[in-house]
């Protein structure tokens, strides 16, 4: 259409004489070559923002009553899949008593696919899902975590299955650019179709019938991946290779200069 074609061609024109174009998985990558928006000499794959694994470290799931506990950690919007991750839990819990479906995350009213408080309010109401409400630290409800879980239909480099499986927990995601790139099917987690609720509870219904040892094993291959892939240091490295490239030899001091600034914690030390 003519806005994907306007589009396109201010695109061609922003990255045409830049020397490198970072993304943050292959599935984007790849378009933007094979739209001709970038040249292949350009493109540069980062996995995501990374995660600070010292941040972001694996701990056995804190004991709930017994109970598995799925957790979902998004803005509340519809585009996240909160919808098909509700209905999901309806589906589950008529079958299993031993399962707590929880929610964390903003209402972000503003966007077009909201989910709004009323629809929310009857959910909590309802007993299908508990509501946690939005947080600055996500480390202590990925600890009572079980699984977690982003039934997205798009995304670019999810955060939330990243800080998850480097806390070496198991993940449930949708089949879509940006999960695929961060979850090992069967391994590390499970995939399913996008926008089907029905898929999803089968997925948890799997995750449900495996043993603590195989649930536990998914979760530290989930970890043993973040620290091989998704370790932030290769985010920084990534970028000082390419500003040492432009920097040139008579910049020394500059280039100095932008490595302390980014810097990790163990470079620090």
């Amino acid at each position: 259409k003519w806005l994907a074609k306007l589009t396109k061609y201010f695109y061609r024109g922003a990255f045409k004489s830049l020397p490198a174009v970072f993304f943050q998985n292959p599935d984007d990558l790849q378009f933007f070559i094979e739209e001709k928006l970038i040249k292949q000499a350009q493109a540069q794959l980062l996995p995501g923002s990374g995660v600070d694994l010292e941040r972001f470290s694996p701990q056995q799931p804190a004991a709930k009553g017994g109970k598995t506990v799925f957790l979902m950690v998004a803005r509340l919007l519809k585009d996240k899949g909160v919808e098909e991750y509700v209905e999901a839990a309806r589906v589950v819990r008529q079958v299993r008593s031993d399962v707590t479906f929880q929610l964390l995350g903003p209402i972000d009213a503003d966007n077009r696919s909201a989910i709004d408080k009323a629809t929310l309010e009857q959910w909590v109401t309802e007993g299908v899902i508990e509501y946690l409400g939005e947080t600055d630290d996500v480390r202590p409800h990925l600890g009572v975590a079980s699984c977690v879980v982003l039934p997205s239909y798009r995304e670019g480099a999810p955060r939330t299955l990243i800080e998850a499986a480097a806390m070496a927990r198991p993940v449930i995601a949708s089949r879509v650019p940006g999960c695929t790139a961060v979850v090992d099917e069967g391994k590390t987690g499970l995939l399913c179709e996008v926008r089907s609720a029905e898929r999803l509870a089968q997925c948890m219904t799997r995750f449900l019938e495996q043993s603590p040892d195989e649930q536990a094993a998914m979760g530290n291959a989930g970890r043993a991946k973040m620290v091989r892939e998704f370790d932030q240091s290769i985010v920084v490295r990534a970028y000082l290779n390419v500003i040492d490239a432009l920097c040139g030899v008579g910049k020394m001091q500059h280039r100095q200069r932008v490595r302390k600034t980014l810097m990790t914690k163990d470079e620090l030390k």
